[in-house]
């Protein structure tokens, strides 16, 4: 029933769009003259008549409208291209922003991700992009006063666009940056775009696309403005490269690493922001060490820990984590450390009955920990760590007995 509601619903609104497109046609088509019969001797046939802006106006918050209400990207560029006025398309980019400004978030974005898609069909040309742009960013400092974030809210009409086969960095910075340089706002859009970049990818990548489009932040700022302070005011140090990120470095001891890690798994359910924080703070040297692989380990572990009684694993926490997991424990002897980590961890929970075996079964399932780790962390002799490794063991008797029941079972398949 509501399936067939939300039909009739969206039925109802592609007719209102499609009433108003063909407005235009229907007006023209009356005051043409009937069509002969005989073929006219002329090159080509008659081109049709451009469209008004009040008119393309009309069309393009009719199209936008429908897009947002039931966000189909397929239809939306249909209806783009019957519009039929390539050279006229900045007034549909300058409408589609001017009307998601001030909406939400997500109809930002939304909006964003069309023009996108719009450029990379090559539907619109990047000079139509630019041209509604502009007439947006000319307005903005008026725009500011009685919308206070909007050089936010156009960085996330923007960002998209810098999406694989879209518009390169460089050429993208340098033209949106063109009406703003003079009024000092050039660097306000530009910082509020690499910080939404740097949500969909680390600090490094958007770092590498800002130095590989030879940008500098010397072009986009004011000449008696202090370059240095302003890299750091803003937090952009990642755009200057390895060199200057180095020094800000600061080497972090095993509880400091594991106290933000802890904060970060629990403040953010997306990893991707784990792998940002990871490569700003951590140097390659760091992110191989023994000391993050255990620390790493022992803060995933713990989130997953419900401290009921009896204490239990949460497999989704794994689940979830799996892939951070796996990005860092890139070989054996990584995979070794980060079950020294986890028996460390279920001793200074005093062993809780079946915890250990329900990590094993997780980690195992999920593809973090490979059957040749969990043999050498069953054989290991290390002195260092043999704390609580007996009754470990014993604990997960049932999980080696499946192991190697499962491998006799593949041999015997093969």
């Amino acid at each position: 029933m509501e399936d067939r509601s939300r039909e009739r619903e969206r039925q109802g609104v592609l007719e209102t769009v499609r009433k108003v497109a063909s407005m235009t046609e229907e007006r023209d088509r009356s005051r043409e003259p009937a069509v002969k019969r005989e073929p006219v001797a002329v090159p080509e046939p008659p081109a049709k008549p451009a469209l008004s802006e009040e008119e393309l106006e009309k069309k393009a918050k009719a199209i936008t409208e429908e897009y947002l209400h039931i966000n189909d990207m397929k239809e939306a560029l249909q209806c783009v291209q019957e519009l039929g006025c390539p050279t006229q398309l900045y007034i549909f980019v300058r409408n589609g922003i001017e009307s998601t400004l001030e909406r939400s978030t997500i109809a930002r974005e939304h909006m964003g991700l069309l023009l996108y898609h719009l450029v990379k069909a090559g539907q619109l040309s990047k000079e139509q992009y630019y041209k509604g742009l502009q007439e947006i960013l000319e307005m903005g400092e008026d725009m500011e006063i009685d919308i206070p974030h909007i050089w936010l809210y156009l960085a996330e009409i923007i960002t998209p666009i810098l999406r694989e086969g879209g518009i390169p960095m460089e050429e993208l910075f340098r033209e949106i940056a063109k009406p703003l340089v003079p009024i000092g706002k050039a660097t306000t859009l530009l910082v509020e775009i690499l910080g939404l970049l740097c949500k969909g990818m680390s600090h490094k990548k958007a770092g590498t696309l800002w130095r590989e489009g030879g940008l500098s932040w010397k072009e986009f700022l004011p000449e008696n403005q202090d370059i240095n302070k302003f890299i750091t005011e803003q937090k952009v140090e990642y755009t200057m490269g390895d060199s200057s990120e180095a020094p800000s470095r600061k080497e972090l001891t095993s509880e400091e690493l594991c106290k933000q890690l802890d904060k970060l798994l629990k403040e953010n359910d997306n990893n991707q922001r784990i792998y940002d924080w990871i490569e700003v703070n951590l140097s390659e040297q760091q992110v191989s060490s023994i000391m993050f692989i255990r620390a790493l380990m022992m803060s995933v572990c713990h989130s997953a820990v419900v401290f009921e009684n009896p204490y239990r694993m949460e497999n989704l926490v794994i689940k979830s984590r799996a892939k951070l997991l796996q990005k860092y424990l890139s070989d054996e002897d990584k995979e070794l450390q980060a079950l020294y980590a986890l028996q460390a961890l279920v001793v200074k929970l005093d062993q809780p009955a079946n915890l250990l075996r329900m990590f094993f079964d997780a980690l195992y399932d999920e593809d973090v920990i490979k059957e040749d780790a969990f043999y050498k962390w069953e054989t290991s002799k290390d002195p260092a760590e043999q704390q609580g490794k007996g009754v470990a063991l014993k604990s997960v008797t049932a999980f080696y007995t499946w192991l190697r029941e499962d491998e006799d079972e593949s041999d015997n398949n093969n």
